[in-house]
């Protein structure tokens, strides 16, 4: 049973830094890919960034430049480097990776002040 655990979400400053991680565990494989998505109050949940296996990334617009996304694979972890956060980045940020399905954390809460 694959099981993805997040942390590192809390109350920060506009232009503050933030690192989430996730540890994933129950994969005897590795995953095909990893990463994040989020969800505002109110908006439906959104692609914030992926890293593939082969290290192929993707951002949403909306964080290009501000956040990496990179992954330890032989720990089972990814995680999100958020730079010069904006009050619009507050959402509940989800761990996410793929093996032949989907997979979800519960999601930690990031809050950016103005």
């Amino acid at each position: 049973q694959v099981q993805l655990v997040e942390s590192g979400g809390r109350l920060v400053q506009t232009g503050e830094s933030l690192r989430l991680s996730c540890a994933a565990s129950g994969s005897n494989f590795a995953f095909d890919a990893m990463g994040w998505y989020r969800q505002a109050p109110g908006k439906q949940r959104e692609l914030v960034a992926i890293r593939s296996y082969g290290g192929i990334t993707t951002y949403a617009d909306s964080v290009k430049g501000r956040f990496t996304v990179s992954r330890d694979d032989a720990r089972d972890m990814v995680y999100l480097q958020m730079n010069s956060l904006k009050p619009e980045d507050t959402a509940v940020y989800y761990c996410y990776a793929r093996l032949r399905m989907d997979y979800w954390g519960q999601g930690t809460p990031v809050t950016v002040s103005s």
